[in-house]
């Protein structure tokens, strides 16, 4: 062998000896170097020796099993544990919001809501597209009313000479619609004063004097001003509606209005008082209903001279002020605006009413009324209308005869003579089933053309005022008509506010029956089934007011 072996013998104590005892010879340890090899080898073999003394033991006192068994759930237990430490996955701004508005909802229908009738929940969304259509570029409205007046003179001029030739379709149309504009054979009167019973007039009493021809206007007066110049000789001095102090006092409960000399109250129909006097019936109701939905607060006040005095503040700001008289009349109508800048809409002379005891037509003093111009020029019919902008035209035209002094509300109301000195628009569009006040839903939209010109006119003075009419045809009983014609009237006007923004104040309504019909029959007749607009604000207000 290559590799040298060393020996060491080392000596070992020697244990004492007994006698007799055999000596023994010293033991010798050796102790030899080991190879890798063999030292490999070795620890092969323990470690074989190892692993049959664990496989003699039992199964669950081994280690290594033990430690595999354990192994899945603390592999599991240290995930969660993993999981638990690390932040949340980012989620996306928008995802958040999401997430967000859900919660909002959900939280919303859990907590009660307040009972919203189906009334509100409709007028809530017709203001909601009112909002929608006023947010949309609206065409530019001039200033100077005079000057679109002289314009549309020139206009007619224009139309008066030859003009060139035109398609076939426009000159059929054209002749339809005048010959749909001629009077037919069994048309009614032009004046709804000429279609009244003939009144008894008191001996003495005022009127009796006048002749009996007609009165015919020279020259139609060219605006409101020039209407009202006979009546405004003296410049008018309107104080502040609010100057005069007044007592708060409860609700006025209008159930039946206090009947003046010369009426007798007939029937009530739906809240709806039948009068009668002079051989004519009329309608009178509570006109705040109108006014007061949506209101912030409204009181009431009492003036000397038994004068009330209503104000309905507006959730802008603005305040509504109405006087009436004993009787109910309307007397002062004045619009608040936040900068408490005062708009009249309506303004008559208290010494007047002062004077006067019983209910009494203004128009009786007046000669009948004749005028010289096409039927067209005084009465519109919306059914031959094309352009929205012939609605605004029409309604911007001052009166067609002179103005004595400004009338009450209910004096023009009451008074055909009076109304006559105004144009109007059939709205024979609007179709009434018989017996029905309701317009159907299809039926809106054909209000647009002149709601767009009444909010025109509002931009431009927003102290207007107009009357709605309704009418019936002459089946049935005169006193149902009545307080039917003064429903749809109603109808018109809440439509106007609700879809079309128009507010209450602006409006006033009353129904005429079978009174004033467009077609002389006594059997059903749609075109006497209509609603009739008028302005009347140079009738119930003095023009210098609105400037």
């Amino acid at each position: 062998m290559g590799a040298a072996v060393g020996l060491t013998l080392t000596p070992a104590p020697l244990p004492a000896l007994s006698r007799g005892a055999q000596p023994l010879s010293a033991p010798l340890i050796l102790a030899q170097a080991q190879l890798p090899e063999e030292e490999e080898l070795l620890r092969r073999k323990k470690g074989k020796g190892a692993k049959r003394d664990e496989q003699r033991t039992p199964r669950a006192e081994r280690p290594a099993q033990r430690e595999r068994a354990e192994r899945p759930a603390a592999r599991e237990r240290e995930a969660v544990k993993r999981r638990a430490a690390e932040p949340e996955a980012a989620i996306t701004e928008e995802r958040l919001k999401r997430r967000k508005d859900r919660e909002a909802v959900k939280r919303r229908a859990a907590e009660p809501e307040p009972a919203i009738t189906e009334e509100r929940q409709k007028r809530r969304k017709d203001r909601e597209a009112v909002k929608r259509r006023a947010a949309e570029p609206e065409p530019a409205i001039t200033e100077e009313r005079q000057k679109r007046r002289k314009e549309r003179e020139a206009a007619r001029q224009r139309a008066a000479e030859p003009e060139p030739a035109i398609t076939e379709e426009r000159l059929k149309r054209r002749k339809e619609r005048e010959a749909a504009m001629r009077r037919p054979e069994n048309a009614a009167r032009l004046f709804d004063s000429a279609k009244e019973k003939p009144v008894r007039r008191k001996p003495g009493g005022a009127g009796s004097d006048q002749p009996a021809a007609r009165a015919r206007a020279e020259r139609l007066p060219e605006s409101d001003a020039a209407a009202q110049a006979r009546a405004s000789t003296d410049p008018v001095q309107i104080g502040s509606v609010i100057s005069e102090e007044g007592r708060r006092i409860e609700r006025p409960r209008r159930e039946r209005p206090e009947v003046p000399e010369g009426a007798e109250l007939v029937r009530e129909v739906n809240n709806r008082f039948i009068f009668r006097t002079n051989n004519t019936y009329f309608i009178e109701r509570p006109r705040e209903e109108r006014f007061i939905i949506d209101a912030r607060e409204v009181y009431y006040e009492e003036l000397p001279r038994s004068r009330q005095r209503e104000v309905v503040v507006r959730p802008d700001g603005t305040r509504i002020v109405t006087i009436r008289n004993r009787w109910g009349d309307v007397v002062r109508r004045v619009k608040i605006l936040p900068d408490d800048r005062e708009i009249v809409l309506v303004y008559v002379e208290d010494d007047y009413y002062d004077e006067v005891l019983e209910w009494r037509d203004p128009g009786l003093d007046l000669p009948p009324l004749d005028l010289d111009i096409p039927v067209r020029d005084y009465i519109l019919d919306a059914e031959w209308v094309e352009d929205p902008e012939d609605y605004y035209t029409f309604l911007d035209q001052p009166p067609v005869e002179q103005v004595e002094r400004t009338y009450s509300l209910d004096e023009v109301r009451r008074s055909a003579r009076i109304r006559d000195k105004v144009r109007r628009i059939d709205l024979d569009i609007i179709n009434f089933e018989f017996g029905s006040a309701q317009i159907p839903e299809s039926e809106i939209g054909k209000l647009e053309g002149v709601a767009g010109a009444m909010q025109r006119l509002l931009k431009e003075n927003p102290g207007e005022t107009f009357l709605i009419e309704g009418h019936t045809d002459a089946v049935g009983a005169e006193v149902a008509n009545l307080a039917l014609s003064d429903q749809r009237a109603e109808a018109v006007a809440t439509a106007l506010t609700n879809v079309f923004d128009i507010a209450p104040e602006n409006m006033e309504t009353q129904g005429y029956g079978e009174q004033y019909l467009k077609v002389e029959t006594q059997g059903p007749e749609r075109e006497n089934r209509r609603v009739a607009i008028r302005r009347i604000t140079p009738l119930v207000a003095p023009v210098a007011s609105s400037e």
